[in-house]
């Protein structure tokens, strides 16, 4: 056990995590040393560190799972403690004891207490001995029509990964085989249990850190019930039932005290439970490491969390008791997804990530005001190998109200360019009337309809303005790069003329923009009251119907954003002539996402049927099913078992079947 202050820690993960912890590490004076996989070479932490070593390799399996290698990094740059982050090795027993036998000082919790809540299963006895309220495991083999539906869990790791929803018997043991291939895949342990799903409900958990002196504070609760594929998309702190249930709160700080007192608990760990309407709860599980959404303990305590972790992990005592609670915070998951065609992960490059106005990186908020933990910055690649969280944004501020608001304000304005995102997504979420309610159960999205929630910002005439800004910058642009009379306007002409026109397709629709640049200023077919202000390559100012608004326009390639006040706009310019070599066959079965394939459903020359598995891809660490969209004949499978695909690929071409008396 460590009896002296760190000096310089490696911290054993990537991205976002890294840098949080490196930021805490600055501002105490603390070396900091960062590892790497060959896709995260150009990553903002490796630069960030003072020192940096690569893991030959790019999956986690080669790289961030690797033990022997981590601590050889460690070594190798004088690093005398390990900060594991959370996911890949933070809650692995044995790591823990390999650093501590390398006399390494490890930032984080007793082997003995990793091992004893690294089994989801054995957790649960032993908290239940312990008097904590638990759901109790079922028996994959045992799990009869009657306990439906269930969950399927990975014994080990979290972050929804091995997680699956069963409802039907005859669908468990596939299921179960899913499970296990996606735990095995991020935490190296394949094994997997069920216990019984509850439909709705609240999920809460108790921030506990503790010392080695016997101290254990219960530091404040927060509620994740807002998830998709049992993972967590907005957490907040404090819990708007507790908030409700005032009574509650005592039950819910002492079953997690009982919880770390019962393992013999030090640093920093997470009690979770599921939680009723009515203030009763159960324990989930104990995350022996520090949370994604840690931040909005920080802003409604005051406390750097990571710095009470290095000197707890230093042998010092913590104050009697925890500081008092204050405010509001709310943190959302900023991911590279698309949310309406089920969560499908994005990979590629991040052109621009801007959040507007005031705002602080990897700082305790102590006042109202947003803060930015990203793992990514303007040029970063999402790479298929790791979790597409690009940011957590959080808010704080006095109120509950005020806290959604300022932040949902944030995100709108936010510049984000390059990959789909879930942005539009957390700013409806953080506008619904639901959530500003506190009704905020697991089932949030079932309840008030995914489809109306990832519905985009700019509405339809937003949309349409925003194409008119963007055919106004592009002619602004060429101007600007023409060899000569680059101070006339685009398209000008001594006497009439045909109109420039310029296409685009976006989220709403199609927009052909045909406008005239005159002496007596902009005629624009289909804009009654729009009235040009001023253009360039980047910004156009337009009056509408009497208001100025201003539009930012950025153009990477074919693809063109532009933000304003009415909402962000991604729009797609259509080129006049298209090459004939790049139209794909009809029935073509395109990749979703940068990925691998793991299995095939079908071979070259069978028939299918409509909704068939061709093949199944594995990207981001989930499992993704490629199917047949009608009935026919499977006439092209070019892929096979372990090839990496990129986005767009042709996986497969589907010849669908013609109907009697139809015609082909």
């Amino acid at each position: 056990m460590s009896t002296s202050p760190v000096t310089s820690v490696l911290v054993a993960n990537r991205g976002e995590i890294a840098r949080r912890v490196f930021a805490t590490c600055r501002r105490t004076g603390v070396g900091t040393v960062a590892v790497f996989s060959d896709p995260d070479a150009a990553s903002p932490h490796v630069a960030e560190a003072d020192a940096a070593v690569r893991l030959p390799g790019s999956t986690p399996a080669e790289t961030y799972l690797r033990a022997d290698a981590l601590i050889a990094a460690a070594r190798a740059a004088g690093a005398d403690a390990i900060h594991p982050g959370y996911g890949f090795l933070s809650e692995n027993a044995d790591f823990a004891q390999a650093v501590e036998a390398a006399g390494l000082t490890w930032i984080g919790p007793p082997v003995k207490s990793i091992e004893l809540m690294g089994s989801k299963v054995e957790s649960k006895r032993i908290m239940a001995d312990a008097g904590v309220p638990v759901l109790a495991e079922l028996d994959p083999a045992a799990v009869t029509e009657a306990d439906l539906p269930v969950l399927v869990k990975a014994s080990a790791g979290g972050g929804g990964r091995g997680m699956r929803v069963v409802r039907e018997l005859a669908a468990l043991p596939r299921e179960i085989e899913a499970a296990a291939r996606e735990a095995q895949s991020a935490f190296g342990d394949p094994t997997v249990f069920c216990e019984r799903y509850l439909e709705t409900g609240r999920h809460i958990e108790v921030q506990v850190m503790a010392d080695r002196h016997g101290t254990v504070w219960a530091v404040g609760e927060r509620e994740c019930s807002i998830q998709r594929r049992h993972q967590k998309v907005v957490e907040e702190a404090p819990s708007p039932l507790v908030e409700r249930l005032p009574a509650m709160r005592a039950r819910l700080f002492e079953a997690a005290r009982l919880a770390a007192n019962a393992i013999g608990y030090e640093g920093a760990g997470t009690v979770e439970f599921l939680a009723d309407e009515q203030g009763e709860f159960f324990f989930l599980e104990m995350n022996t490491r520090l949370q994604v959404e840690h931040p909005v303990t920080e802003c409604t305590t005051g406390l750097d969390l990571v710095e009470l972790q290095l000197e707890v992990a230093a042998g010092a005592a913590l104050p009697a008791e925890p500081p008092a609670l204050r405010g509001h915070s709310i943190e959302v998951r900023l991911y590279a997804e698309d949310p309406a065609h089920n969560w499908r992960p994005q990979s590629g490059t991040v052109e621009r990530i801007e959040l507007r106005g005031s705002t602080a990186e990897f700082e305790v908020l102590d006042r109202a005001g947003v803060r930015l933990d990203s793992g990514v910055e303007d040029g970063s690649v999402v790479s298929v190998f790791y979790d597409p969280m690009l940011a957590k944004v959080i808010s704080f501020a006095p109120t509950r109200t005020q806290a959604a608001q300022v932040l949902a304000s944030a995100l709108a304005r936010t510049r984000l360019h390059g990959l789909q995102t879930n942005r539009d997504l957390l700013v409806n979420v953080l506008r619904h009337p639901a959530f500003l309610a506190g009704d905020t159960d697991t089932a949030f999205f079932d309840t008030h309809g995914l489809d109306r929630l990832a519905r985009p910002l700019a509405d339809e005439q937003a949309e349409k303005l925003s194409a008119l800004a963007a055919a106004l910058a592009d002619a602004a642009r060429n101007r600007v790069a023409a060899p000569v009379n680059a101070g006339l306007p685009s398209g000008w002409r001594n006497l009439p003329s045909q109109p420039q026109s310029k296409q685009y397709t976006g989220a709403h629709g199609e927009y052909d923009v045909r406008y005239l640049q005159t002496r007596s200023g902009l005629i624009a077919e289909d804009f009654e009251d729009v009235a040009l202000i001023s253009s360039g390559p980047d910004h156009v100012v337009l009056d509408v119907s009497g208001l100025r608004r201003g539009f930012d326009v950025a153009r990477y390639g074919d693809r063109v954003y532009v933000d304003s006040a009415l909402g962000p706009v991604s729009l797609t310019a259509i080129q006049r002539f298209v090459d004939p070599s790049t139209v794909l066959a009809e029935g073509s079965l395109l990749a979703p996402m940068p990925g691998a394939v793991i299995r095939l459903g079908a071979a070259a020359g069978d028939h299918v049927a409509a909704g068939q598995p061709i093949l199944w891809l594995e990207a981001m660490k989930m499992e993704h099913t490629v199917k047949a969209p009608a009935a026919g004949v499977l006439t092209e499978l070019p892929v096979v078992v372990g090839q990496q695909v990129d986005v767009g690929s042709v996986l497969a071409i589907v010849e669908a079947e013609v109907a009697e008396g139809e015609t082909a």
